[in-house]
């Protein structure tokens, strides 16, 4: 069950009626997480220029939804491990591609070496040292994309943890007596 309304851009506070305005003049609709952001413009803002920002990153959108899918596995929001393992199949991830960033790892070396960076940084940012970032760079990643993992991990932090505090979440996933 939710636990916030999803609001309409004309039951909207002050900048998130202008927000979610023009979201639904391009789009038609707003998602139930973004009508459900409103209630804080500042989040709501927050959360579109990170979004639009991280859509810019220099890894392969395939590569970018094994990362969101190893992240959302360990935050548990079903909302979003749904739509990554659609934007993972639609990115061309097989059903042994997606099984194995749930699991934080790809075929791949280099590519497993990146999910698992992006894993930590979730779990243990306070553990990385030199030598972590280094071994990145052993395997071709550049500081560019190192930094940019650390957005991604943000960006899947704000809306899995959004959507498990707003309730926004598949039956089947939802808690007990939600």
């Amino acid at each position: 069950m939710r636990r916030f309304t999803p609001l309409d851009p004309a039951d909207a506070p002050g900048k998130s009626r202008e927000l979610l305005g023009d979201i639904v003049d391009r789009h038609g609709t707003a998602g139930a997480m973004v009508r459900m952001m409103a209630h804080s413009p500042a989040l709501l803002q927050g959360y579109l220029d990170l979004s639009r920002a991280m859509k810019r990153v220099k890894l392969p959108r395939s590569l970018s939804e094994k990362l969101s899918l190893a992240l959302q596995e360990r935050i548990g929001c079903g909302t979003c491990l749904i739509a990554h393992t659609e934007g993972g199949r639609a990115a061309g991830l097989t059903e042994s591609d997606i099984a194995l960033a749930r699991q934080g790892t790809a075929t791949d070396p280099r590519e497993a070496a990146l999910v698992a960076f992006g894993v930590r940084v979730l779990t243990e940012p306070a553990s990385m040292t030199d030598d972590d970032v280094a071994e990145l760079r052993t395997h071709g990643w550049s500081d560019r994309v190192i930094a940019e993992v650390v957005g991604l991990v943000s960006l899947n932090l704000l809306t899995g943890a959004f959507n498990l505090v707003s309730g926004n979440q598949p039956a089947a996933t939802a808690p007990a007596g939600q």
